[in-house]
């Protein structure tokens, strides 16, 4: 029996509660693509509205000995898709505010670390301009502009050992003075 898709019969309805699945079939194929329409018009989705109808047909199927008690099946169908997409609008809802939270917490960590990394930028800079003149050039040159010991003993006129000597005490000196500030 043909049911079209404005009116839906009592019928068809009794023989889905009696687990004709040929008829389920006809009236997933008769009502789908409406509801399809409202569900998308009211989320704007694709998918969302893909996933609603699906849920919605899953959830007659598995109440289908209860569809003989219904009195209007298109009005049962579009209030359960009116609270399908209420309960998805406020899904998205609590997802966007934990994401929002997630942001405002991350930009806080971050501000923080930048504000902890330059502190302790600032404190070895401090410890480097504490240095003894020729330290410094020494520790300079390897530490910041990358250059071997051997470079640095030809550029400086020293030995290799006078340069691992000044950038152990160099070494020795930063670290003493970062210790010396244990808040940072």
């Amino acid at each position: 029996m043909s049911v079209d898709a404005t009116h839906i019969s009592k019928e068809l309805l009794l023989r889905i509660a009696g687990g004709d699945e040929k008829a389920f079939t006809q009236l997933l194929m008769e009502q789908s693509g409406l509801l399809y329409s409202f569900v998308l018009r009211h989320t704007g989705v694709k998918e969302v509205a893909e996933e609603i109808v699906q849920d919605i047909f899953t959830q007659v199927w598995q109440t289908r000995e209860s569809l003989a008690e219904i009195r209007n099946f298109r009005t049962y169908l579009y209030v359960i898709s009116r609270n399908r997409i209420l309960n998805e609008i406020k899904r998205l809802m609590r997802e966007r505010k934990r994401h929002a939270e997630w942001v405002h917490t991350a930009v806080g960590i971050l501000e923080e670390d930048t504000a902890m990394i330059e502190q302790q930028y600032n404190l070895i800079e401090a410890a480097i301009q504490r240095l003894p003149p020729q330290q410094k050039k020494v520790w300079t040159l390897n530490r910041q502009e990358g250059m071997t010991y051997q470079q640095i003993a030809a550029a400086m006129n020293i030995s290799r050992e006078t340069v691992k000597t000044y950038i152990q005490y160099a070494n020795a000196t930063i670290t003493r003075y970062i210790a010396s500030h244990p808040g940072i």
